[in-house]
């Protein structure tokens, strides 16, 4: 048994388990077997482990991304329960990364989880997301935004970016790094609004973070497998109250 299994490894086989877990993934042509190795071997970085990230989280450890790291430096508490959906009654005062990785652990065993329980900064960024492929940033706050954003850029880094308010959500793709036309996160957001602020103070629909979330897992798998129509340049809105989803068009800026 063991010596098969050195074998599939060698040979960077899935294994019976894995064909049976991945097998609608496999099933899409545009994936395969040899796109899910791929998603096994990525490297996926998610800013942020609140509304959005439980369910970006959640839908990559699904889909078999090998080694997810989270970054958050907050603790669950009651309020987060309505949207949060990685956590639990039972998690009330547990670090977030660490009831995250629990959940994931017992979802997918799979897939390996490196928790970073503090907030990310310019000291310690650039360390941090060179270990990855890409980055999923659904932080709540735009100075945290900023230091991710400029750090991927740097170092030549997919963003994939995520936000949510009332009713209302918006999700695209920065990669600067390719040139024209494709955006930076700063050509969207050149500095912070002077109305910023979080759902703690405005509010928000659960269900509207989960629907988010879900895109941003969607666009971090195509990115990652390579699949065309990305929303590099393009900013997708979301109107949960009308249930329409709308795009627009991000240009370059030479910032």
């Amino acid at each position: 048994m063991w010596k098969l299994l050195s074998i599939r490894f060698a040979l960077n086989m899935l294994s019976q388990d894995q064909l049976r877990r991945y097998s609608r993934n496999i099933l899409l042509p545009s994936i395969g077997e040899a796109g899910q190795q791929k998603l096994l071997s990525s490297r996926v970085l998610v800013v942020g482990a609140g509304g959005l990230g439980s369910a970006t989280i959640s839908y990559l450890a699904a889909a078999g991304v090998g080694h997810i790291g989270i970054a958050d430096g907050d603790r669950v508490e009651l309020s987060n329960l309505q949207r949060q959906i990685l956590f639990e009654q039972g998690d009330i005062s547990r670090l977030k990364v660490e009831a995250a990785r629990d959940r994931v652990e017992e979802l997918n065993p799979d897939v390996k989880i490196t928790t970073y329980a503090y907030d990310l900064n310019a000291a310690n960024i650039a360390e941090i997301i060179s270990n990855y492929d890409i980055v999923a940033d659904g932080c709540d706050n735009f100075e945290t935004r900023f230091i991710v954003a400029d750090a991927c850029a740097a170092q030549q880094k997919t963003l994939v970016s995520a936000a949510v308010k009332g009713f209302e959500g918006q999700l695209s793709t920065f990669k600067p790094y390719l040139g024209e036309p494709h955006p930076s996160y700063r050509c969207f957001v050149p500095e912070i609004p002077p109305e910023a602020n979080n759902c703690t103070e405005t509010g928000v629909i659960g269900a509207v973070c989960g629907i988010l979330g879900s895109m941003q897992a969607v666009e971090i798998i195509k990115e990652l497998l390579g699949l065309e129509e990305g929303l590099s340049g393009v900013l997708l809105r979301y109107d949960a109250l009308a249930q329409k989803c709308t795009k627009s068009i991000l240009t370059r800026c030479f910032i």
